[in-house]
């Protein structure tokens, strides 16, 4: 039987981290899981019983050796052999093939059958001029993934009093996921929105993440494909339209927790926007009408324009900021949350980005519609006297604001002695924090739960289905 083993690991060219684990623990001469001097008991019954569980969730039975299985059970119950198919060929075929059908089986359904932080993160080079390939971090979401541990647990699991209860507790229950593979089942609704574009998004529901918004009463989704953002507080919602990252420069995925809002923030311009579009414009007349000034980052100092040349600003020693106030390009407000990419979200002073159908135009933070609505969902009930100062502080010209009297021009002097002070308002906290998650589903409910229908403006699907496709019927294809 080991030489049968061993040959069916070389005829088999199936490469998936479970196919590779399979082959390990063979290679390993480790001890058989299913079959015994007594030969395959109800163990390999009760497998395959969860198995016809694969064709309601669109795989295909072959691709998890279901049928070569059934007729290795029938010859060992019958002791049907023969020269092509000795005893120790089907007892090696079996127990191999009911490992991998087995792993492939649990280890899909309890972490994904495609690993979205492998395969996401390997898709966008950040450096094209190195030979070191560096990628973009597109999926930053912190998700469960299958271990050595899980594996062990899972063969030691094949016991007639563990098996069942360990394979039922692999199963997904995210609601989500629930409601698309009802909808999957449904012929008619199956072709509506297209089992491929069903399966991907089931998919999307199996992956184990540390947080989820059905997890929290109130929080901000934004889904990427659909341009919109999701403020939800119980049964109340709020939503808007949203621009995010380009296809070049995509809007990374991930959860975090929104802290504070900034009113009126300066911008700090990102050193790749510095090269692209300002150093060729280094003047004194178009710094000021954009309104940027320079600063000496290791000092802090502002430096006047005309001290400046096009290989200082290249250097990354010296920064480009926009002032605060009407024309930045962050608009009036900003929602800052804690993540890895400087990714926010944000107002901006281009409102006709909204009118657009395709809004992935930022270099990856997010533009909001209506900023202010949101600010009132995340300051919560009870907070009229800084909604009312928001309100004013995000309408009054604040170019006075931070500068010396005498660089003031008589206008700017005349707007300073109009200013409310004691209504503007700078950095206002979140309390609690708010939960926010970035995500990306081309299947999603609306706001009147409705399940709608979206582009796959950066090509995840595709790359799904690529993966997916090891395990799908050929008809999904």
């Amino acid at each position: 039987m080991k030489e049968a083993l061993d040959s069916m690991i070389r005829n088999d060219d199936d490469s998936m981290l479970v196919d590779r684990r399979v082959k390990g623990y063979y290679l390993r001469h480790r001890p058989l899981v299913w079959i015994s001097r007594k030969g395959v008991d109800s163990r390999a019954d009760t497998l395959l019983a969860h198995l016809q569980e694969v064709d309601s969730i669109g795989f295909s039975e072959a691709k998890f050796r279901m049928p070569q299985i059934r007729r290795d059970l029938q010859r060992m119950r019958s002791l049907d052999f023969d020269k092509r198919n000795t005893a120790s060929k089907v007892a090696a075929r079996l127990e191999y093939n009911l490992t991998k059908a087995y792993l492939r089986y649990v280890c899909g359904q309890r972490f994904g059958f495609v690993n979205p932080t492998d395969v996401f993160n390997r898709l966008d080079l950040r450096n094209t001029d190195s030979q070191a390939k560096i990628y973009r971090t597109l999926f930053d979401l912190k998700m469960d993934h299958p271990d050595r541990k899980f594996f062990q647990q899972a063969l030691c699991a094949v016991q007639p009093d563990s098996l069942p209860a360990f394979l039922n507790s692999v199963n997904p229950s995210d609601p989500y996921y629930l409601k698309l593979r009802r909808i999957y089942l449904d012929k008619t609704m199956r072709q509506r929105y297209g089992a491929k574009r069903l399966m991907i998004n089931m998919e999307r529901c199996r992956w184990r993440l540390s947080d989820y918004p059905h997890a929290h009463r109130r929080f901000v989704l934004v889904n990427i494909p659909a341009y919109h953002l999701w403020a939800v507080n119980g049964d109340e919602s709020l939503t808007m339209r949203v621009a995010s990252g380009s296809l070049e420069t995509k809007t990374p995925l991930l959860s975090s927790y929104i802290y504070c809002m900034d009113v009126n923030p300066q911008w700090i311009i990102p050193k790749s926007i510095v090269k692209k579009s300002i150093v060729h414009r280094l003047s004194t007349g178009y710094f000021r009408s954009k309104h940027y000034f320079i600063r000496e980052r290791a000092t802090g100092r502002d430096i006047p324009v005309s001290q400046c040349n096009r290989s200082m600003l290249e250097s990354g020693d010296y920064l480009v900021i926009q002032e605060g106030g009407e024309g930045n390009a962050l608009g009036r407000i900003i929602f800052r949350f804690n993540n890895d990419f400087s990714i926010y979200l944000h107002d901006t002073s281009s409102r006709g980005v909204f009118q657009q159908e395709d809004r992935g135009v930022s270099h990856g933070c997010v533009r909001v519609e209506h900023p202010y609505e949101l600010a009132l969902f995340l300051l919560g009930a009870g907070q009229s006297k800084m909604a009312e100062k928001i309100a004013y502080s995000m309408q009054a010209d604040v170019s006075p604001l931070g500068k010396k009297k005498e660089d003031l021009s008589d206008e700017q002097l005349a707007v300073a002695d109009t200013l409310k002070r004691d209504m503007l308002v700078g950095r206002v906290k979140v309390e609690p924090r708010v939960p926010i998650f970035i995500t990306y589903f081309t299947l999603w409910p609306s706001a009147n739960g409705i399940l709608q229908r979206y582009d796959d403006v950066y090509g995840y699907d595709q790359v799904m289905a690529a993966w997916l496709a090891n395990y799908w019927k050929e008809t999904t294809l």
